[in-house]
């Protein structure tokens, strides 16, 4: 399926599901967001990384128009939707100060492995353990998707945007194991260094070493 969609690029990665609060003030997207709301459509939100848009993105849609202020600024609740590929960037749309693009939707398959999401979740609480995070996560570890954790294992803006493009969550969750896999020694490394800095300048009991 292919379609044009007004779009919001913005630096951030938006994942299938999340919730998102945005402020609106430039003048073009107060058009597009007055819009999409009066007529009941979705938006696309690309990622832009190093000042360039990418081609992938996902739909939004929005669920409430919170605040306007009498400049016409708004801030607005939006839940994300599926992931899509740019095809085309439309620059000058008719009438419309905001951009668009012609997209289309990549199949993607949504089942995981069952033991290999526990094993994902199992690192990110050990991860949240090493940094004194609490995080409650309401469902059962075998019905999480890859995207609803994603934001809260410490990956970097390109990281997120490279897990977008995987349309496999079985090539999700092997992404997410190989991230934690590879971040926990570091932060364990970390906190056992802040440790032996504390204790720099303390008074120590240390045995003594026999040379003889």
């Amino acid at each position: 399926m292919t379609n044009f969609i007004p779009i919001f690029p913005l630096g951030i990665v938006v994942y299938p599901g999340e919730d998102l609060n945005l402020h609106i003030f430039e003048p073009r997207y107060k058009q597009l967001i007055k819009e999409c709301h009066e007529q009941k459509k979705a938006f696309g939100i690309p990622t832009v990384l190093d000042d360039k848009m990418q081609d992938f993105g996902s739909l939004v849609t929005i669920t409430e128009i919170s605040k306007v202020d009498d400049k016409g600024e708004m801030d607005i609740k939006t839940k994300g939707g599926k992931v899509f590929r740019i095809l085309e960037v439309i620059k000058s749309v008719p009438d419309k100060l905001y951009s668009g693009a012609i997209v289309n939707y990549p199949d993607t398959y949504e089942k995981g492995n069952l033991e290999l999401m526990r094993k994902v979740m199992n690192g990110i609480r050990d991860l949240h353990k090493l940094l004194k995070v609490n995080k409650e996560f309401k469902k059962a570890d075998e019905d999480i998707r890859c995207f609803e954790v994603a934001h809260h294992i410490g990956l970097s803006l390109e990281e997120e945007y490279e897990l977008l493009g995987l349309f496999d969550e079985r090539q999700r969750q092997e992404y997410l194991k190989r991230h934690l896999t590879k971040v926990i020694p570091m932060v364990a490394g970390m906190e056992q260094l802040k440790e032996k800095i504390k204790l720099n300048g303390h008074f120590k009991n240390l045995p003594g070493f026999d040379a003889t």
